[in-house]
């Protein structure tokens, strides 16, 4: 089975949910790992802070450059992933439908590059 990243597009600026939104999006999002997992495509996933809380780690010649902030200066963020395993790219945008419709935004689906392996 091929993996693939489902990164879930958070959009800087955006309105902010209800309480009772954002709960029941929390447990539509529970619910989709438990069929990920049941279902045996389930690799990992996470939620992530804002972008602001980011900090961008880069080679500097023989030293590194850390600065706060996100990488890009952009509007829209990762939110949240999830990195699932699925037989193809159809199988994958099955899973992304069920992600958007749980959480509630933007899912890009993506899959790893393969090793010498595969």
């Amino acid at each position: 089975m091929k993996q693939y990243l489902l990164s879930v597009a958070m959009i800087e600026g955006a309105p902010a949910r209800s309480d009772d939104d954002a709960q029941q999006a929390f447990e539509q999002v529970a619910h989709l790992n438990d069929e990920l997992q049941q279902a045996g495509a389930w690799v990992f996933a996470g939620g992530l802070l804002p972008a602001s809380s980011a900090t961008v780690v880069r080679a500097d010649g023989d030293g590194v450059l850390v600065t706060d902030g996100p990488f890009t200066e952009s509007k829209e963020h990762i939110g949240g992933f999830w990195v699932i395993s699925a037989d193809d790219l159809d199988e994958a945008l099955r899973w992304a439908a069920k992600a958007t419709h749980a959480c509630g935004e933007p899912v890009e689906v993506r899959p790893f590059q393969e090793g010498p392996e595969g």
